[in-house]
């Protein structure tokens, strides 16, 4: 039930971090806030430093449940219904919505209604050449997709790491998740997974920082197959419970580090320079701050919520849905809200409730 929780939060986690998004001085946003929010960017920015790997960790132990009761083509058949058929529909659907406002937000489209913006050629043309350009990469996702591409990858995911996941299940893969099970029974031993997260992000990270770029998108896929791991053996999951206070203690110096850019530390600067040691002590901060963080809240989770009730059973059949529409609703409400001569408290409040309260209401009226 825990892991059903947490992603259930996860997905209330990501809204708060989109519908923060236009108020923050993280980066460029589709919607942006004339005057910026202290307080919003230390929220999103401690969520980014380690919520997507929290959610690929999380996607990869449920695919351990899924592959038990399931055989490989079964498993491969639903991710193409729940997984890749939503990405396709919702970029059709969802995409040219937000492409809309996000472009008259920013002052290129000035040509008529949203109709008009979909059925325009130069439109279309400026918007996957200019603007969202389609590169082979796994960045083509984020601009076909706009926040859909975490679906996107996840079906790549299920792709690639099933083989890994077929040997694991063999008796040769279950004595190597033995052997390194064997040694959880130290206290801090976890923190060993940090060695091959920061190993392949020294080898893969050969240019600026780019969450949607093929270093990302290792990075993620390293956290999915640990996902998986880590539940496949509950030495594991035993330790994580065990070192839940230490990976907090070690996780606030951490994000500490980070938070040091606001006060004009060149931390970015430093991650996207290959061969140079503070490239090195950035990014190896970076691995202990996500996998600490990621450790820390699957701590709280089998602590205090392996329980259920009528709200996880309806959070669990909404999330996922409630994903899907979340951002788009964001957008919307946040193309008029920053327009208007009010405090910044109150658009972002008006934001944040009338985003989720449309979301759900889209949900339990047209989609459920």
């Amino acid at each position: 039930h825990y892991l059903d929780w947490l992603q259930v939060l996860a997905v209330l986690g990501v809204f708060l971090f989109h519908a923060f998004h236009p108020f923050d001085e993280l980066f460029d946003w589709h919607i942006k806030n004339a005057e910026k929010s202290i307080m919003a960017t230390f929220f999103a920015g401690f969520f980014n430093l380690w919520g997507m790997p929290f959610f690929f960790l999380m996607a990869g132990a449920t695919s351990w449940f899924s592959l038990r009761r399931r055989t490989a083509g079964r498993y491969l058949s639903e991710r193409v219904t729940r997984l890749l058929i939503p990405f396709i529909l919702g970029s059709i659907v969802l995409t040219p919505i937000q492409a809309y406002f996000e472009l008259t937000h920013k002052g290129w489209w000035k040509g008529g209604s949203i109709v008009e913006f979909i059925l325009s050629p130069e439109a279309r043309a400026y918007f996957y050449t200019e603007y969202h350009s389609i590169t082979l990469s796994p960045g083509v996702f984020g601009s076909v997709g706009y926040h859909l591409w975490f679906v996107a990858f996840l079906f790549c995911f299920a792709l690639l790491a099933l083989p890994v996941f077929a040997w694991l299940n063999k008796d040769a893969g279950k004595r190597f998740v033995a052997s390194i099970a064997r040694l959880a029974a130290q206290r801090g031993s976890l923190l060993l997974f940090v060695i091959p997260l920061t190993v392949v992000r020294f080898i893969v990270q050969w240019g600026p920082y780019n969450e949607h770029g093929w270093p990302g998108f290792i990075n993620y896929l390293v956290f999915f197959i640990f996902g998986y791991i880590l539940i496949a053996d509950e030495r594991f999951t035993r330790a994580i419970r065990r070192d839940g206070l230490l990976h907090l203690i070690l996780g606030i110096p951490c994000t500490l580090f980070f938070f040091s850019e606001a006060f004009g530390v060149p931390l970015r600067d430093w991650m996207g320079s290959p061969g140079t040691p503070m490239f090195y002590v950035t990014w190896t901060v970076f691995g202990i701050n996500s996998w600490c963080w990621t450790m820390f809240t699957m701590y709280i989770g089998m602590r205090y919520l392996d329980t259920t009730n009528k709200w996880l059973q309806y959070g669990r059949e909404a999330s996922y849905p409630f994903f899907m529409i979340h951002q788009p609703v964001i957008i919307f409400i946040a193309f008029y809200a920053v327009q208007w001569e009010v405090a910044l408290l109150i658009k972002l409040l008006v934001v944040v409730i009338g985003s989720f309260a449309g979301s759900l209401g889209l949900y339990a009226l047209l989609l459920r």
